[in-house]
Order: structure tokens, then C-alpha cells, then sequence
């Protein structure tokens, strides 16, 4: 498998490991992942869940532990790049970028809405930053707003699929309808786009696709449509260096095809996850909020079913029957708790 090149970083694999929150991805699974050759990432989303300032003063939680787990990363992949994935729902979008900008943060990639003042943040750091797109109406009005406004293009892009986990940039009713052959013609279209850039300012643009990739073949096939590299999740949950609970891994490990299921998250969003006891219950109950986080722009105390923050936490921790178990469409795949060593051995 070849190298994959994003300006002068070169990563040995061209494996990027999809950033997870709340706690699913930080310092030591991206650390490990950066170690063995490909891009570890940290998710910022209430990252400092477990930091004591975090019931009182979630700002300033989540700005210590982007810098402690950055830092953290470093060390175990011995300071090879390492990247974060900042939502753009975030309230606190521009803080995280700032913070991790400072903090030496190699890459930034941003979803979860259209990161168009990206660049700005980031400013001449040095950063590199990836958009993450679903469509090739996203990336269009990405690109273009980039070159516009800041004469800059994407150091690379990230196609994520209908098959992936979390929050998805899909319609609810679009991921049920459309198969694997129509969205392979939309990454080759979105390929297209971004060779016209790439064109336009003399760079390569790295394309990594995502979304539903769990062994070497599905690797290969993402390759084989044109893609330079990809981005995995969910295999990297079922690891002995992932940040969340024994707890967590062991229900993907438990968990069954039927029991992936889309839900639509509190925030408007629809997502993919673990059916369990909590989200059966919250089909029928609205739970006490009892604390507003402060995460998502698009939450509204007083109307949502559920506070994703808490359930995540509680997920994160162990307290999986009372979480939001967010996952890939493939998570049940795993069966076993592997290393991210032999995890990339396999996917060398």
C-alpha cells in the first residue's frame, strides 16, 4: 500500500483514523494510530467531559484537554503529525481551531456543516485543513469560497459516505435510498471537482473517502474508484488504545447487523448508531435535561428529547444502556478487542 502525501507530510499508510467524540478518539488512540504510519485524530467535541472545570465552565475544560491530548498524541506516536476533527456545529467552533492551531495541532478536519471560515482560523500556521463533504454541491461551494476569500485551497478532502457513523450529511430518508453504486459515481464526481483545483493552484489535493471501511478489501475498492486514501472509525473502536470504556468496545463487539440503526440526534441531525435500552427509551420519553453543555448551535433545551452531551458521556464511560452508542454501518464486524498495531499490519 502507498504512501499518502498532504504537502510535506508524508504518512506511511494512507490511513487516516476518523475522529470520535465525546471521548471515543483522544491522545491515546490517535497517538497510536500516528505511531504506526497513518493519521491518528482527536475529536474535540466535549473533549474535557472528565477535566473538574468541565459542570462549571465547559470552555475552558475543553481548551485543557485539546492541548493535554494533543500533547499526549505526540508522545506516543513519538511527534509524528497528528490531527483533530472540529465540528462546525460547535458554539465554540473557533475557539477549538485556535487552541489546537496553538497547540501544534499538523491537521485539522472539519465537518458536521461547511467550514467556511476555516482558513481564517487557521491563519499562516502552517496547519493543514480538510474539509468534510458529502456531495459535490458541498465541496463546490467550499472550494470556491476558499479561493474567493482566501486565495487558498484544501490540503485535502474528505468524502464521507452514506455508510458512515455519527452525525451524517445526508437527508434521513436520502440514507435508506441510495445504493453503493450511485454514491461511487457521486465521489467520482466530487474527484472531478477537486482535480479542476488542483489544477487551478498547482497542487495535489488528496481525496479520502470514508464511510463504511473496515478491512484491506474495502480499502482497495476505495483506491480502485480513485480515491488517494481513507478514513476508518468505527475498526478503531474495538482497540485496547481507544479512549472510551471496555464497556463501550464490548457493545460493538456484542452488537448484530439488525441492530445499526439511523436515529435522528437531538440536534436535527440524523446519525447512525447501537440500538440499546436508551434509545428505545427515548422513543417514547423526553428525558430531564438537567445541565445544558453549551455544544451544538443547533440545540434547543427546551424541545430536545435527550441531551446528546450527557448521553455520549455516559456511553463513553460505561454506562452504555444509559448512552448514545454512535457507530459506522459496519461496527458490528468487530468481534474481538485487536491493537491498532495489528489492525494496521493487516491493512499494510
Amino acid at each position: 500500500m502507498k504512501s499518502l502525501r498532504i504537502g510535506d507530510i508524508t504518512l506511511e499508510k494512507p490511513i487516516i483514523q476518523g475522529g470520535m467524540g465525546v471521548g471515543v478518539s483522544r491522545g491515546r488512540l490517535a497517538g497510536a494510530v500516528s505511531a504506526c504510519g497513518g493519521l491518528g485524530v482527536i475529536s474535540s467535541a466535549q473533549i474535557g467531559y472528565d477535566e473538574p472545570e468541565f459542570a462549571t465552565d465547559q470552555v475552558l475544560a475543553n481548551e485543557k484537554a485539546i492541548r493535554k491530548h494533543i500533547a499526549l498524541a505526540k508522545k506516543i506516536s513519538g511527534d509524528k503529525p497528528v490531527g483533530i476533527n472540529i465540528m462546525v456545529a460547535l458554539k465554540h467552533y473557533e475557539d477549538h481551531v485556535r487552541t489546537a492551531v496553538d497547540a501544534g495541532v499538523d491537521v485539522i478536519i472539519s465537518g458536521a456543516g461547511l467550514p467556511m471560515r476555516l482558513p481564517e482560523y487557521v491563519g499562516d500556521s502552517g496547519c493543514k485543513i480538510a474539509p468534510i463533504v458529502s456531495s459535490v454541491k458541498a465541496a463546490q461551494i467550499i472550494l470556491r469560497q476558499w479561493k474567493k476569500k482566501y486565495c487558498r485551497t484544501a490540503d485535502f478532502i474528505v468524502i464521507e459516505g452514506p455508510k458512515a457513523g455519527g452525525h451524517l450529511g445526508f437527508k434521513k430518508e436520502d440514507i435508506a435510498t441510495i445504493t453503493a453504486e450511485q454514491y461511487e459515481q457521486e465521489i467520482k464526481n466530487i474527484i472531478q471537482v477537486v482535480r479542476e483545483y488542483e489544477q487551478e493552484f498547482a497542487c495535489k489535493i488528496p481525496v479520502i473517502v470514508a464511510g463504511g471501511i473496515f478491512d484491506h478489501k474495502d480499502i482497495e475498492h476505495a483506491l480502485e474508484i480513485g480515491a488517494d486514501g481513507v478514513q476508518i472509525a468505527s475498526r478503531f473502536v474495538a482497540t485496547e488504545e481507544c479512549d472510551a470504556s471496555d464497556a463501550y468496545k464490548q457493545a460493538y463487539i456484542n452488537a448484530k447487523a439488525e441492530d445499526i440503526t439511523i436515529v435522528m440526534s437531538p440536534v436535527g441531525m440524523p446519525g447512525r448508531a447501537i440500538l440499546n435500552p436508551f434509545l428505545e427509551k427515548v422513543k417514547t420519553e423526553k428525558c430531564k435535561i438537567k445541565h445544558c453543555y453549551q455544544c451544538i448551535v443547533t440545540c434547543d433545551k427546551k424541545t430536545i428529547p435527550y441531551c446528546i452531551t450527557e448521553a455520549l458521556v455516559n456511553a463513553a464511560e460505561g454506562r452504555v444502556d444509559e448512552g448514545l452508542l454512535f457507530c459506522g454501518e459496519n461496527a458490528y464486524r468487530a468481534d474481538k478487542i485487536e491493537t491498532v498495531a495489528e489492525i494496521m499490519e493487516e491493512f499494510r
